[in-house]
């Protein structure tokens, strides 16, 4: 997925992840470390938040040190705007490993009918009692 480098959300706004909550109170307090993802699901929804607001220190920081690439640009012509998480596999509080099968929407900003999509089947894996993303992969089905 590449992102839009958007200015960073106020706390009381919608969080990009659509679970209802505002930012700071969601993904918010993950992309600044004042706390960590406690299931797999919860990282997958802080990682497409970090790509709605164009937060790649925090996309690396939560990447699987095994697969994190050493750079990563993002696309500041795509905006990330709907995440649907379709199943999850495992990825619970204790749970060492899981899967988050979702679709992530985007547009291209400037271009009409721009609209598209992507899924993904990520795996996670939790080390030292942190959930990473691990790797993804275009589900059978």
């Amino acid at each position: 997925m590449s992102s839009s480098a958007a200015a960073p959300l106020a706390d009381d706004a919608r969080c990009p992840c659509l679970s209802g909550e505002t930012y700071g109170a969601c993904c918010g307090r993950l992309h600044r470390a004042e706390a960590s993802a406690a299931t797999a699901e919860a990282l997958m929804r802080s990682r497409f938040s970090a790509f709605a607001v164009g937060d790649v220190a925090y996309l690396l920081r939560t990447w699987h040190r095994s697969t994190r690439p050493a750079t990563l640009d993002l696309d500041p012509s795509v905006r990330w705007y709907r995440l649907d998480i379709i199943a999850t596999t495992r990825g619970g509080l204790l749970d060492d490993e899981g899967t988050v099968d979702f679709v992530a929407h985007h547009k291209v900003q400037g271009v009409a009918g721009s609209a598209g999509r992507q899924r993904e089947l990520s795996r996670f894996v939790k080390e030292a009692g942190a959930w990473t993303y691990l790797d993804g992969t275009e589900p059978i089905g």
